[in-house]
């Protein structure tokens, strides 16, 4: 299933959420100023995408721009509460600001110039690169004549647009078309499919669907670097937005939009091309027969089966005879020693194997410091999967000797790899440990996990006849 598939099925998902919680444009009116009214809803207009607003494989509202202004309305008071207003696409989004129907706009905007005279943009919270994207069976672009009198098209609205405008003014041959009915998604795919020839988008969107479109390439940078912020009316609320300016301060300040950042976008580029054409060839050819015991091991665990999955998936190929030269064998790649711990006869077993595997992982995350919240308490379960507890134990010290967030993967895998360097590891408890492996091995599983969460499995599975 494409990854558009699931954007464009939070619009029928989001119906089944309260009213509170989201809303089509046209159902909101022209709002009061938050801070002196009655009514303590903060109103987010956005829009549905990958980092903006979206609902996730578990059926929950997720997003970097959702979790943010979750958390700023919190910051706000527990008495405010959020409502989203999603409209269609990005050129909707600041005249929707602009008549009042919401108090800020968080949509991934980049501050550009046009932007700049119809409203007014909070401190910046993130630095993107527009990139041009293109089909890896073709000759990556290099400069910009290698656009000239080829087929690109954008979103229209968009900061893509506007610099494109700009530069066909410069150069007439640069020839490009703004699509008022296509999202960047939308356009990356026909990319990767061959039926356009360029499209621009952000750096990280791209990074994010080259996982899911191997033949999608991303060539040169267009212009400089740019930066994405909240949009507020000029005539808004001077207080509201001084908070939103605080609030960012505070959370760039305490590690917090660090971490979120990461878990959206930490894992983007860990796969090579050919791991993932591979990956969601063998998703169509060799999951769906293992299908029903990742779900029976995910029940009994109370883990997502699909995260199961793709840890199976990087410790085996979901090659049920896997055989590393250390005698670990099997879908999960169990050590003797473990086998017998969590009580299998036949680690070749497929059965045998993936249960015992969800269970141990499962005790694993036990044993990671109850104050760790999730997803990170997952992601550090599955780095001492791979490498032991102690080792990411002695990591969470460095991290909190470095004025680090322990209890935040995005901190605890920069100080893993410092493992393997005398002059920390001889600081530590545990020692010496090859510390670059665990990182590597944790986002690899982020991102076979993301693209599990795109793939329509469990019908391939029925059309295979594997129950």
């Amino acid at each position: 299933m494409r990854f558009l598939c699931i954007l464009l099925a939070a619009f029928t998902l989001v119906a089944c959420k309260p009213q509170t919680e989201t809303s089509r444009l046209s159902d909101t009116l022209i709002i009061p100023p938050l801070l002196t009214s009655k009514s303590k809803e903060l109103v987010v207009i956005t829009h549905n995408g990958p980092s903006t607003y979206f609902v996730d494989g578990t059926n929950n509202y997720s997003g970097l721009e959702y979790d943010l202004a979750k958390l700023f309305a919190a910051e706000l008071g527990a008495q405010y509460q959020v409502k989203f207003v999603v409209v269609d696409n990005v050129t909707e989004i600041i005249p929707a600001l602009l008549k009042g129907r919401g108090h800020f706009a968080a949509a991934s905007l980049s501050v550009t110039p046009i932007r700049q005279q119809l409203v007014k943009f909070s401190t910046p919270y993130q630095t993107v690169q527009q990139q041009v994207a293109y089909n890896t069976k073709n000759v990556a672009p290099k400069k910009l004549a290698d656009l000239f009198n080829k087929g690109i098209y954008v979103p229209a609205g968009t900061s893509f647009a506007e610099r494109l405008d700009k530069l066909a003014k410069q150069q007439p041959q640069l020839h490009w078309h703004a699509d008022r009915e296509a999202n960047s998604d939308e356009l990356l795919e026909q990319v990767a499919d061959g039926t356009l020839d360029f499209t621009v988008a952000d750096d990280y969107v791209i990074s994010l669907m080259q996982n899911f479109q191997p033949n999608l390439g991303a060539g040169m940078a267009l212009g400089e670097a740019e930066k994405i912020a909240w949009a507020f009316p000029k005539n808004g609320e001077p207080e509201l937005y001084k908070q939103a300016n605080a609030f960012f301060a505070k959370i760039n300040k305490n590690g917090t939009l660090r971490n979120l950042i990461d878990k959206y976008y930490g894992h983007s580029e860990r796969l090579k091309t050919v791991d993932a054409r591979t990956y969601i060839s063998n998703i169509r050819t060799l999951l769906p027969q293992y299908i029903h015991l990742f779900k029976q091991a995910g029940e009994l665990t109370d883990m997502d089966w699909r995260l199961l999955a793709a840890l199976s998936y990087q410790e085996s190929h979901w090659d049920t005879y896997n055989t590393s030269p250390t005698n670990v064998r099997g879908l999960m790649m169990l050590t003797e020693s473990t086998a017998d711990r969590m009580g299998v006869t036949d680690r070749l077993d497929p059965k045998q194997s993936i249960k015992a595997g969800a269970k141990y992982i499962n005790l694993i995350r036990e044993d990671i410091p109850a104050r760790v919240p999730e997803p990170d308490r997952t992601w550090m379960a599955l780095a001492a999967y791979n490498i032991g507890g102690a080792h990411v134990e002695d990591a969470r010290v460095l991290a909190k000797r470095m004025k680090l967030n322990p209890d935040a993967w995005s901190d605890v895998k920069k100080t893993l790899p410092l493992l393997n360097n005398y002059d920390y590891y001889s600081t530590v408890k545990y020692g010496y440990a090859s510390g670059g492996a665990p990182v590597v091995f944790v986002e690899s599983i982020r991102s076979y996990y993301q693209i599990l969460q795109q793939q329509n499995v469990e019908q391939q599975a029925i059309l295979l006849n594997f129950k």
